[in-house]
């Protein structure tokens, strides 16, 4: 049975398509993007979340666990890596949600139950199914298997993607897709490689092959101040995009720092911590910059 890991489904979601959606967020990415604000999609293993202000001292965890794994000090909870088997029994105890376990096997029926819930808002709303991670064409059998399953249910469905994939799965994924939400970083590639971990050769010459597919394509552009905002950047981002098949839709997503609890509770090093979110006005000035290059630009998903 074909299973895939996935660590949210998040439901009435309106930023991630047209529409009211439901979006499936995959587990495991190859980029590691400093602004990144779901940090617990990079793993694809199952994480382990402690937040220990939630923390009420109860014990009921250290009680369960069938390890023996869990300790309760003066600081908070500490678990033996050595012991604990991730089974998330403490999780099911925790009656303040203390303790949260994140990444979850499941299968392509499992996933379209979820999906199936929120069928009424899709019709209404012309809306649909997104996939989002992470990156959901690193688990492309699985994605495919969706999309395709999707597809018989006559949903509208999107794959949210940094573009960093095998080129033939990319072309796969884009024969059953409805639309692409295709992040574009930095025009860069070393500077790219500095702040996402990867080059990115292989995002732009996937996404030159992808436009020229029939599928719909919406770019992506995170702005981070300091780190991709420059006039260099914006220019040759605008040039870029200008030059593609039938790509002529951009949405401009200003930098939020409200990931930084995740970064703190997972023991990761937030890079973007000091960066302000952009002014209205900045990203005003931005878009109206982007658009002379004829382009339909959207502040915001």
């Amino acid at each position: 049975m074909l299973t895939g890991q996935i660590f949210d489904i998040k439901k009435y979601a309106v930023h991630d398509g047209p529409g009211i959606r439901t979006t499936v967020f995959f587990k495991g990415c190859p980029l590691s993007c400093w602004w990144c604000h779901n940090p617990e999609s990079i793993s694809h293993a199952t994480q382990r979340l402690y937040r220990p202000e939630r923390c009420i001292g109860c014990r009921a965890c250290e009680q369960a666990c069938p390890e023996g794994a869990i300790q309760a000090t003066a600081e908070g909870l500490e678990w033996n890596p050595q012991a604990c088997v991730f089974c998330g029994t403490c999780a099911g105890v925790c009656p303040s949600e203390a303790v949260e376990f994140v990444g979850k096997t499941m299968t392509v029926g499992e996933v379209l139950a979820e999906i199936a819930k929120d069928t009424v808002f899709y019709d209404e709303s012309s809306g649909g199914v997104t996939f989002s991670g992470g990156e959901p064409l690193l688990q492309p059998s699985f994605l495919i298997a969706l999309l395709e399953a999707c597809g018989e249910l006559d949903l509208h469905r999107t794959v949210d993607t940094s573009g960093y994939a095998d080129t033939q799965v990319l072309l796969d994924a884009a024969r059953v897709a409805d639309l692409f939400l295709y992040d574009l970083k930095h025009m860069d590639a070393e500077k790219h490689r500095r702040f996402t971990g990867v080059s990115n050769e292989i995002i732009l010459h996937n996404l030159k092959c992808l436009s020229r597919q029939k599928t719909e394509i919406v770019i992506r552009f995170p702005l981070v101040p300091g780190l991709n905002d420059d006039a260099e950047n914006i220019r040759r981002t605008g040039e870029f995009v200008s030059s593609l098949p039938s790509v002529k839709r951009l949405n401009l997503l200003p930098y939020h720092c409200a990931a930084a609890a995740k970064y703190k509770n997972f023991s990761l090093d937030f890079k973007t911590a000091d960066i302000r979110k952009p002014s209205r006005d900045y990203l005003e000035s931005i878009a109206g910059r982007l658009r002379q290059y004829d382009l339909e630009v959207k502040i915001g998903g």
